[in-house]
């Protein structure tokens, strides 16, 4: 079972910028899609941004602009770099694979925007 470790929430004031990580465990990850997602409270977990194992990225159509998606295989890493933060980002990111594997979510990190 993969486990998936994220890293790289804060506080930050709105207009700021956060990069966040995913350490991912295993040996497949290069050849697994990954992707993150967010959940406010209240509401459905939502993509954010997927990449392929080649290296082809998707963003939510609304965060286009904001959010990048990057991996490193030789790390076994997965980046999340968030630009010109605004309070509505406020909530706990999570990566997964992509389509999400019910059984490798993690604790998530929490990004918090203050205005």
């Amino acid at each position: 079972q993969v486990q998936l470790v994220e890293s790289g929430g804060g506080l930050v004031q709105a207009g700021g910028s956060l990069r966040l990580s995913c350490s991912a465990s295993g040996s497949m990850f290069s050849f697994t899609a990954m992707a993150w997602y967010r959940q406010a409270p209240g509401k459905l977990r939502e993509l954010v941004a997927r990449i392929s194992i080649t290296g082809v990225t998707s963003v939510a159509n609304d965060l286009r602009g904001r959010f990048t998606i990057a991996r490193d295989n030789a790390e076994n890493t997965v980046h999340l770099q968030i630009n010109s933060l605004k309070p509505e980002d406020t909530t706990v990111y999570y990566c997964n694979a992509y389509p999400p594997n019910t059984n490798s979510w993690g604790q998530g990190t929490q990004v918090t925007v203050s205005s």
